[in-house]
């Protein structure tokens, strides 16, 4: 049994007067030691991806590791990055894209690494309801009266012309140059032949609005209902509850989810610098430990845990918002338009499909997708981008982790990726909303396929 301490013993540990190896032995696997840094602060973002951390903490899963964690909200996604940077926090919920962009040194230059993958899927699309009557239309629709999903951009194509025609930029929200959602919404609209705008920061142009049909800018999460409601935005992209507390606040309509546009693609993972992972490994490896804990119970028993989880999340501390409106998609069923419920019991994965594996070909989509809209300027070798997805994503840190808790005997070996033979590359994906598959061992023949997006040219 691992040897564990409560937040009231805590000051009894210095009582202990057993020797360092017998600790090493007794409070865990053979091979992995205490940790050599026990007081931690994580940040988050107010998202219900965040959930991994919240289990971590409320089920004592930290404190089953000797870690002792302080779990601290942030304002948005950059205060967040130069937290973890600067070493305020020691880690962080983090959009999948910032510890490779920190890397390659787009916007602030650091080597941010993660060893876990927090989820799949969990984000959607919502417009406003005017937008809403002007692409209806433009619909196909079910014998019962209510639209064929999965809606494509195409419908929003004529919305935007007509917007143009009269002068007026069509304006869309997203929440940061490189979350997972400017991603998937550029990858949205593109696939519906509406161009969102490239970047060029070797020019000094970072807005990604050049040639762009749709103007899109960032928007914190929290702020996405607000800002559609005053008429800023027309439209965003944003994970949840705040696709759903536009329909409960009658203020917009979520049109498609992540899922629809990439089936169970990844969304945040944990980011730490690398010199974290290297100043304290046994403490990386034991935090890893407790997350894939976290993520385990959180699908287990089909989600039957998830009401529970919900309650924890609804907290001001956690993410804030009304039980109902966080329950609508962390229960398995989506609200679209008002009364429009539908089941998608994958709109949330957090372990099943090996959701915690950080995997190189994951990385390696998101890296595509910063080139193809000019985010990375020059075009890169396919062993480039091999080589950045192996100094961020760590999946030899995770197995540490994974077969420390088959060690312990809390997780058994069919429950994670075979290790002996995993490669950190998945086989070629289908479930992409334009059709197209992606090969994350062929990043450059990827990108080729695509009608929009940059291939061998620099702006």
């Amino acid at each position: 049994m691992p040897l564990t301490f409560s937040k009231k013993a805590k000051t009894l540990k210095t009582l202990v007067t057993i020797t360092v190896a017998s600790c090493i032995a007794t409070f865990a696997s053979a091979e992995l030691g205490w940790p050599e840094k026990e007081e931690l602060k994580f940040g988050f973002i107010k998202l219900t991806d965040m959930a991994p951390l919240a289990i971590a903490y409320e089920k004592g899963f930290f404190e089953d590791e000797g870690l002792y964690v302080t779990l601290e909200a942030q304002a948005n996604w950059k205060v967040l990055l130069d937290g973890v940077i600067t070493g305020e926090l020691d880690g962080a919920h983090m959009l999948a894209g910032q510890p490779l962009a920190a890397t390659i040194g787009y916007g602030t230059k650091a080597h941010i690494i993660t060893p876990f993958s927090m989820d799949l899927n969990g984000n959607g699309i919502t417009v406003s309801n005017s937008v809403w009557e002007d692409m209806k239309p433009y619909l196909e629709y079910q014998e019962d009266g209510k639209p064929v999903h999965p809606i494509k951009a195409d419908a929003l194509k004529p919305v935007v012309e007509a917007y143009a025609s009269e002068g007026k930029p069509f304006n869309m929200g997203m929440v940061f140059p490189v979350s997972t959602h400017n991603y998937e919404l550029r990858y949205w609209l593109a696939a519906g032949g509406i161009h969102p705008g490239y970047y060029a920061p070797q020019k000094g142009d970072t807005s990604g609005q050049i040639n762009a049909e749709v103007l899109l800018s960032v928007t914190p999460p929290p702020q996405m209902p607000a800002t559609l409601e005053a008429g800023t935005i027309y439209g965003y992209c944003v994970g949840e509850p705040w696709n759903q507390q536009a329909v409960f606040k009658g203020i917009g309509v979520p049109v498609i989810t992540d899922y629809e546009i990439w089936k169970n693609n990844p969304e945040k993972v944990f980011g730490i610098t690398k010199e974290f992972s290297e100043q304290y490994p046994n403490t990386t490896i034991r935090l890893v430990k407790a997350l894939i804990r976290a993520a385990q119970w959180l699908d287990a028993n089909d989600n039957g845990n998830r009401p529970e989880a919900v309650k924890i999340l609804a907290q001001p501390n956690y993410v804030g918002a009304d039980y109902d409106v966080i329950a609508n998609s962390m229960t398995g069923t989506f609200e679209y338009e008002k009364g429009d419920k539908r089941e998608v019991p994958d709109f949330n994965v957090f372990f099943r499909y090996n959701a915690t594996y950080p995997y190189y070909s994951d990385a390696i989509w998101y890296l595509t997708q910063m080139r193809r809209w000019g985010q990375i300027a020059e075009p890169k070798t396919d062993d480039w981008y091999k080589q950045v997805a192996a100094d961020v994503y760590r999946p030899d840190l995770y197995r540490l982790a994974a077969e420390a808790l088959i060690e312990d005997g809390t997780f058994t070996a069919d429950m994670f990726p075979a290790f002996a033979t995993e490669t950190g590359f998945k086989p070629p994906q289908k479930g992409f909303i334009d059709g197209i598959v992606f090969d994350g061992t062929k990043p450059n023949d990827y990108m080729k396929k695509f009608p929009i997006g940059l291939k061998d040219e620099t702006l």
